[in-house]
């Protein structure tokens, strides 16, 4: 536990996060929204420093991250708690319950991802993942600080839901970002994820022009997969850049969903309109579609066939397109 960062102290011995749009004015002895920053005496404290619940070496393409250094393996951290509180939680066991954890200290971790390439393993370096990193922020800031001078990456899978100035404080030291863009409605955030949808736009658009980005979302059906939310989103990502990575995945039940899974057919309808504006157009869960493998957007070779897991970077030399010589933006 240690002071966190990001807040100001009110009246009454009330603390005012400001690390996250939800701005919580938190009293004396009780935690914010996501229940893991506390007010103790109108000092706000972090109560997940270094509290490690799960801990793996991920292939990259878990995350996911197509276009960063595809085929490789990535030492991936997650802590407890998150900042919003979507129905369909994959992971609500560590986001919304209470995990057993342990200590892991940032030169800690540092140490473990060093290992694993001294080890010989293909491990670019940290991700922090599972749950949501930017309420681990003051853990993840100093242990991506660390990271750097190692010379290992530092990729973020998140939600966005945070607040600009932490945003900006921390790109600096991070490579890549997934960002999940739940929906293309307030409506749906609000309504699903106890949430709003500007804050997240708002991530995409700043953390595009300092890292990697690529952006995922969940079809759940019924309630953010129709044609005309889909094209609102696709327009949206081609404006920033059409080539950026967007994944669909499919929804399965779970935390206090109990919608049956999204049709097949809606994914890769999904797709489709994706790909009259997209270059790089993925879907996920959803095996049978087929979709994971990158093509080249000028000639449509096979650039990176995948089967799972399994990759074969076998069209590319560098950045560009063995077959045509296009140039294709993937970090290798």
């Amino acid at each position: 536990m240690q002071e966190a960062l990001f807040y100001e102290k009110g009246e009454g011995g009330r603390a005012f996060c400001r690390l996250c749009p939800r701005l919580c004015s938190i009293r004396d002895g009780r935690t914010g929204f996501c229940r893991v920053r506390e007010n103790r005496q109108g000092v706000l404290y972090t109560l997940n420093y270094g509290r490690v619940s799960s801990c793996a070496l991920d292939p990259i393409e878990k995350k996911p991250l197509y276009h960063f250094y595809p085929g490789s393996f990535i030492l991936s951290l997650g802590s407890v708690g998150c900042n919003l509180r979507c129905g369909f939680c994959q992971n609500w066991q560590i986001a919304h319950a209470d995990p057993r954890t342990v200590y892991l200290s940032p030169a800690e971790a540092v140490a473990a991802a060093r290992e694993q390439v001294d080890r010989g393993y293909p491990n670019v370096g940290l991700a922090f993942t599972y749950n949501e990193p930017f309420i681990w922020y003051e853990y993840v800031y100093d242990t991506a600080r660390l990271a750097r001078r190692e010379g290992l990456k530092n990729v973020l899978v998140t939600n966005g839901y945070v607040s600009e100035e932490p945003l900006r404080q921390i790109l600096p030291f991070i490579d890549a970002m997934n960002i999940d863009v739940k929906g293309f409605t307030d409506e749906y955030y609000r309504g699903t994820c106890a949430g709003r949808l500007e804050p997240v736009v708002r991530t995409v658009e700043i953390a595009r022009r300092h890292c990697h980005v690529e952006l995922t979302t969940l079809l759940v059906p019924g309630l953010n997969d129709s044609e005309e939310e889909i094209r609102r989103l696709v327009d949206w990502v081609a404006g920033l850049d059409p080539d950026i990575p967007l994944h669909f995945s499919r929804y399965f039940p779970n935390f206090e969903f109990d919608l049956p899974p999204t049709p097949l057919e809606t994914l890769q309808r999904a797709r489709e309109i994706a790909r009259e504006k997209l270059r790089h157009v993925y879907t996920g869960n959803a095996p049978e579609l087929d979709g994971s493998d990158t093509l080249c957007p000028s000639c449509g070779e096979i650039l990176i066939r995948r089967t799972g897991y399994r990759v074969q970077v076998r069209g590319l030399e560098g950045n560009r397109c063995r077959y045509c010589g296009a140039e294709v933006k993937v970090v290798v």
